[in-house]
């Protein structure tokens, strides 16, 4: 009785103190001199930073250690999200207030859980996604993630990002459908970036992609690839065409997903779903436009320089292997062994 009646001393207060920042946050009740050329000075001051992390970091731990009281905490949920639209954003965005206000989301029973859909049947509104603009906290989400992906290492990421990640994730699972393709729209490589291999933008999804594949940050390539997955409608079809086999095969091979039947052509709809894109063919391996891709080299080679490319390549095999670094098989070699060649008269 006493532990729980000191927890709800403890969430009144933080209520309160949270309350007081979204207010101040967001530019509301601010004194002529906290205005400074139109920026509340509020934002400035270290010291109101410190305590709404304190505040924040204490909501985060009584929520993680008292689950079954978590409904109790849905009333900071609009002012926490004020706070995080309003919030000024550093170059590197993923530290304090910003990291703790998504840890705090994280604890929270988003709209669509089922903890909440009975309240949110009966008002008829979500605070993650206001009728005024439905996009407005998904946005501000992914405005932090494109900041981070441009001026954080992927060492910093593993360390970082991977809060905001599962966030997104939750909300993707939770979203209305208008919802869902805005974030389709700006974390999926789009069709203008397919006039080339997918990755080699400077655009939010190119850099994923990258990070999709980074061997040093192993969480963050877990928590991107997942993103990106489930983005897809957790089709294996759809995440092919969407980031190319070449980014995706990874993913598929480590959670035992089987990769579309449609890459060998045996399903002729299902291939047309991997391999086009708007009426348009694609490269299912690297995503890029058929149309757009350079022509083959060898379409305009004659007999003699082919034979002169095969000695070149058959001397740079036979190097290769003399080396020792890895055991390699001399595709000459083995076409001799498997019976593939065969004598021509000259």
């Amino acid at each position: 009785m006493y532990v729980l009646h000191a927890l709800r001393l403890s969430l009144a207060q933080i209520l309160q103190n949270i309350t007081y920042h979204a207010l101040k946050y967001s530019g509301e009740n601010l004194r002529e001199d906290e205005l400074e050329t139109n920026t509340p000075i509020y934002w400035l001051r270290p010291v109101d930073a410190r305590a709404l992390s304190e505040s924040l970091k204490l909501l985060f731990n009584l929520s993680q250690y008292y689950p079954e009281r978590r409904s109790s905490f849905n009333k900071a949920l609009p002012y926490i999200l004020t706070i995080l639209y309003h919030t000024h954003l550093e170059p590197k965005p993923l530290q304090p207030p910003v990291n703790y206000l998504i840890n705090a989301l994280l604890n929270t029973d988003l709209p669509g859980s089922p903890v909440t859909r009975a309240e949110e049947d009966s008002t008829n509104s979500t605070p993650f996604f206001p009728r005024s603009n439905f996009t407005m906290y998904t946005q501000r989400l992914i405005s932090i993630l494109d900041l981070a992906v441009r001026n954080e290492q992927e060492e910093e990421l593993e360390r970082t990002a991977i809060p905001l990640l599962t966030l997104l994730r939750r909300l993707n699972e939770i979203a209305p459908e208008n919802v869902q393709e805005h974030m389709r729209s700006k974390l999926l490589p789009s069709n203008a970036e397919r006039d080339q291999p997918l990755g080699r933008s400077n655009s939010l999804a190119s850099r994923l992609l990258k990070l999709s594949t980074a061997p040093s940050a192993p969480d963050l390539k877990e928590g991107v690839s997942s993103l990106l997955f489930e983005l897809s409608s957790e089709d294996p079809a759809d995440f092919v065409r969407n980031v190319g086999y070449g980014y995706a095969a990874g993913y598929l091979m480590t959670h035992n997903i089987p990769a579309p039947a449609s890459l060998d052509a045996s399903e002729r709809d299902a291939g047309e779903k991997v391999t086009s894109v708007d009426g348009q063919e694609i490269n299912p391996i690297t995503g890029q436009r058929r149309d757009m891709e350079p022509p083959d080299p060898r379409l305009g080679m004659t007999d003699e320089e082919k034979e002169r490319e095969a000695e070149r390549l058959f001397v740079l095999f036979e190097r290769l292997k003399a080396t020792g670094v890895m055991n390699v098989a001399n595709p000459v070699e083995q076409a001799a062994r498997e019976g593939r060649l065969e004598e021509v008269d000259e």
